[in-house]
Formats: C-alpha cells, sequence, structure tokens
C-alpha cells in the first residue's frame, strides 16, 4: 500500500509502482483524501483519524499480510493506523519519524502555500520545483507534472490538493504528528524501515538516533542523492531497497 506525501498524488510513486509489481507484488496506490483525483472534504477536516478511515475503507478487500509504505503525511497516518491497531506485516516510513526538523516542515509550508494565484504556465511550475529541490535535475519532460497540476477556469495552473489540509502554522503541523506519536510509540513489535534522504532537512541523524532508542527493532536505509522527496529523487535506488526489505518481511509466495 503506497501512501504519498502532503502536496502529491499517486502518481508520485510511478516508479515504484512498476518495480514492486515486477518484483511480484500486489500494489495500491492511492490518491489522499483531499488529493488529485481524490474528493475534498467539505468541513475541511483533515485529520489523521480520518485519514485511516479511507486507508482501513481501501484496505477492506485486502486478504493475507500486507505492507504499507508511506511518505511524510502517507507516513504519519501510517503511524496513527497501526497505533490504532491496523497490522502490517511491514511498515515503510520515508523521512519521517517522531520528532521531524522544523526548518525543514517550515520550508515544505512555504513550497506549498507558495503562488496561492496559481501559474501561469507549466514552465513556472518547473521553476517552482527547481527552487525547492535545487539539487534534482530539471525534467527533460515535463508533461509528467500535470498530474499534480489543475487547470481553474481563469486558465492558471494549481496544485492538485486542498489547500485546507495544512496547519495554520509549522507549530500546529508537528502538534498533530505529535499527538500520533503518542497513540505509534509503543508499537515496538512491527517490523519496521526508516527510510532517510541524506539531503533531507526534515530528517537529522539526532532525529534518526532518536527513533532508533524508541523502536530498536528499525532497520534504516539512508539514500544517497535525496532529499525529503525521497521517491522522486532517487528512485531506482531507493525502490531496490524497499523490495529488498519486503522480500524478507513480506516475501512473495511461490505461486
Amino acid at each position: 500500500m503506497l501512501m504519498h506525501g502532503g502536496g502529491q498524488t499517486r502518481h508520485s510513486w510511478s516508479g515504484t509502482f512498476e518495480m514492486l509489481v515486477d518484483a511480484g507484488y500486489r500494489v495500491v496506490s492511492y490518491d489522499a483524501r483531499g488529493h488529485g483525483e481524490s474528493g475534498w472534504s467539505a468541513d475541511g477536516i483533515y485529520s489523521y483519524p480520518l485519514r485511516v478511515e479511507d486507508l482501513r475503507a481501501i484496505l477492506a478487500d485486502t486478504r493475507g499480510p500486507f505492507a504499507l509504505i508511506g511518505a511524510s503525511m502517507g507516513g504519519v497516518t501510517a503511524m496513527q493506523a497501526v497505533g490504532e491497531g491496523v497490522r502490517p506485516a511491514a511498515l515503510v516510513l520515508v523521512d519521517i519519524v517522531l520528532a521531524p526538523e522544523k526548518v525543514g516542515i517550515e520550508r515544505i509550508r512555504n513550497f506549498m502555500l507558495g503562488n496561492p494565484d496559481g501559474f501561469a504556465n507549466l514552465e513556472a511550475v518547473v521553476d517552482a520545483v527547481a527552487a525547492y529541490n535545487p539539487h534534482r535535475p530539471r525534467p527533460q519532460n515535463t508533461r509528467g507534472l500535470m498530474r499534480n497540476l489543475r487547470e481553474g477556469p481563469d486558465g492558471r495552473l494549481r496544485w492538485h490538493w486542498d489547500p485546507r489540509i495544512l496547519p495554520p502554522d509549522a507549530d500546529e503541523d508537528l502538534s498533530r504528528i505529535g499527538s500520533v506519536v503518542n497513540v505509534f510509540k509503543s508499537q515496538q513489535d512491527v517490523p519496521l524501515l526508516l527510510v532517510r534522504g541524506v539531503q533531507s532537512d526534515v530528517l537529522s541523524a539526532d532525529n534518526v538516533a532518536h527513533f532508533l532508542q524508541t523502536f530498536p527493532q528499525a532497520e534504516v536505509l539512508d539514500v544517497a542523492g535525496a532529499g525529503h522527496m525521497v521517491a522522486g529523487d532517487s528512485n531506482d535506488a531507493f525502490t531496490q531497497g524497499i523490495v529488498d526489505y519486503l522480500r524478507r518481511c513480506l516475501p512473495v509466495a511461490a505461486e
């Protein structure tokens, strides 16, 4: 089960999706509530318990063991789900921990809140992404970006998510994550892989050390050359690490 980060869509996992299928897994990747082609909450509420209800609905037809792979917001949702009793055979958290760095959270928020009036064209979108991810090469083919955008009646391009998903400030954002941590911290029996982008400003070495103190069963995969958007920054290395982990925790049946 692939669970994307805030401000992304299911297409953020495209390369990972294909590699996991090639490795023999059934893979589900969905747009979280308020993102992409999924509906927006009429009341503008996007709590993590509500996101877990959505996850349970998607898992309803799942028989047998499964893995949750969550990036950033998706990872926090996965932690909330496990804390509420969802029992995956493996949990993979991508660049998210119990207490992420505030500076990294603020930078994400600034990017997501930037350009509230949208973009005049796709090139302006590429410029904004390049400013946020200066280490990532500019894409030669920008058509894939349109999956994360919607065109308004004024002809301008806007991100394909509800602006109300963001709490009012970074402190509130971290407080919501802290509430999730409180229900998750006792789950020290679930197989757990923490994936960290080496260039991420959301996770520091201290963050990871603290995480391992709380979850001694966890393994850590450092992905060189990747920032917070690990899956997009270094997809092959990232996905191969996940495949290797799943082969041990959730091996594909012989048939």
